[in-house]
């Protein structure tokens, strides 16, 4: 009997870790990576010829790097491994990809593991379309994979985690950060303890990150607004300004500014599989619905790590290991129950830390509600919170897809990635409903811009 053909999209944390669980059931699984080379956002490896040390480069996590990275370099004779490489739909029992932009295939599979992992989560801010501001992955990718930082006076602006690790990171490449600027309160954190408490040592490392900053002279505000950011087209950013908790108005000159709120899950092929979704009122984000063990609405498909539930780098390698069990059960194979108990408690414990996390470092979803008309909430398509307003209040687009088809919004390049969820809170908050009620804009193959020979190739849109 042929054996079970079984792919994999994503060579992150989940995708690794489920590819590895594959092949010692004995599996040749198909691993579909979009970027050059494995680790996923978090464990970005460096292009080949770069020398610098795991730990300049990861900091706290660089154990975890290094194990994830040799694994998957075991791994790799093992598996049918396919790198630049683009899945761009998914249609009845077949995922459609395309390899270096234009040479189209249409993979057969009898299980489909997305591991699409997530990225930043952004809100609008004034001035936020200029040249020079960044997302937090982004600011990433240009210090790992191209060794340079994103300007020359740095601000960090958002919340959560990741703000701090990256302003760490570059501290340590030797940039210079002026600030870090946390939207949320100190006081969210202490409430959080309880729940944070879940996993001490990430606390732990947590802190620490706050204190490094500290001793590296960086200022560390928490409880900030943000008012603006300051600059020209012609010279883009500036400065930031932001009012802080004690209702004072600060003001930093830079040249580049970093934004990051959090995660999103990145959807996109969950939603071209038909899987049903929910919507998680503690992270105000829509998410497929998943059974404990990844499986989703539609047979055949199970989804794993950040694209199904944001529970980090450590969340993502159990979630990995527990879709590939379930696709092993499902596809006749003889599972372990105490693997899958063991798993299942761990994700239990890192769920606990999301919601602490959630608790202190919440989306803050009341700015999307009150920046001013002009400011650009779309940037591809350059369309304002006024814009979307006047498509609630003259137009009727209570629901984002209508919002989409008057305003354009979510229709450029991005696909809704970046501007999706803050113009979702400001057609809310126009509308005066609950954010559930206005939707989500739905997926569309392709899942990014192809060239249009690559569709012709394709046959146009499966």
């Amino acid at each position: 009997m042929a054996q079970a053909r079984v792919i994999v999209v994503g060579a992150g944390p989940a995708g690794v870790r489920c590819a590895q669980t594959l092949v010692e059931a004995g599996l040749k699984p198909i691993l579909i990576e979009e970027g050059r080379r494995d680790g996923g956002q978090i464990y970005r490896r460096q292009p080949e010829g770069f020398k610098r040390v795991y730990a300049a480069l990861y900091g706290t996590e660089a154990a975890k790097a290094e194990d994830l990275h040799r694994s998957f370099d075991a791994l790799r004779p093992q598996i049918d491994y396919r790198p630049e490489t683009l899945a761009w739909n998914v249609t009845a029992g077949k995922l459609h990809v395309v390899h270096d932009h234009t040479h189209t295939e249409t993979l057969r599979y009898d299980a489909l593991v997305a591991c699409s992992g997530a990225t930043d989560r952004l809100m609008p801010v004034e001035g936020w379309n200029l040249a020079g501001c960044y997302s937090l992955g982004a600011a990433q990718i240009a210090l790992k994979s191209q060794a340079c930082a994103i300007g020359r006076r740095v601000v960090f602006m958002g919340t959560g985690p990741l703000l701090y690790l990256v302003a760490l990171q570059y501290v340590k490449a030797g940039a210079k950060v002026l600030a870090v600027l946390d939207t949320s309160a100190f006081s969210r954190r202490l409430r959080a303890l309880p729940a944070l408490a879940a996993r001490p040592d990430v606390l732990i490392k947590g802190m620490l990150l706050t204190a490094a900053l500290r001793r590296s002279g960086v200022e560390v505000h928490t409880g900030v607004t943000p008012l603006r950011i300051r600059g020209t087209p012609e010279a883009g950013v500036q400065g930031v300004v932001v009012r802080d908790g004690k209702g004072r108005e600060l003001s930093f000159d830079c040249d580049a500014v970093s934004l990051g709120y959090h995660l999103r899950a990145e959807t996109q092929l969950a939603d071209l599989a038909r899987c049903a979704f929910r919507f998680d009122a503690e992270s105000r984000q829509w998410l497929p619905k998943i059974d404990v063990d990844g499986r989703s609405s539609m047979a055949g498909v199970y989804l794993a790590g950040d694209g199904a539930r944001l529970l980090g780098a450590d969340g993502a390698e159990a979630a990995g290991r527990l879709a590939a069990l379930a696709v092993l059960s499902d596809l006749g194979h003889q599972v372990p129950q105490d693997k899958i108990t063991a798993l299942r408690r761990t994700l239990e414990k890192m769920d606990r830390f999301r919601r602490g996390l959630l608790q202190a470092f919440p989306w803050p979803h009341e700015q999307a509600a009150t920046l001013p008309d002009a400011a650009v909430v779309c940037r591809c398509e350059t369309i304002t919170a006024g814009e979307l307003r006047r498509a609630v209040t003259e137009m009727g687009g209570c629901e984002m897809n209508r919002t989409k088809a008057f305003s354009r919004v979510g229709m450029g390049r991005c696909q809704g990635r970046y501007c999706g969820h803050a113009a979702a809170e400001v057609v809310a908050h126009a509308a005066g409903v609950p954010i559930e009620m206005v939707g989500r804009l739905r997926g569309q193959g392709p899942v990014k811009p192809l060239p249009m020979a690559a569709l012709e190739a394709a046959g146009g849109v499966a």
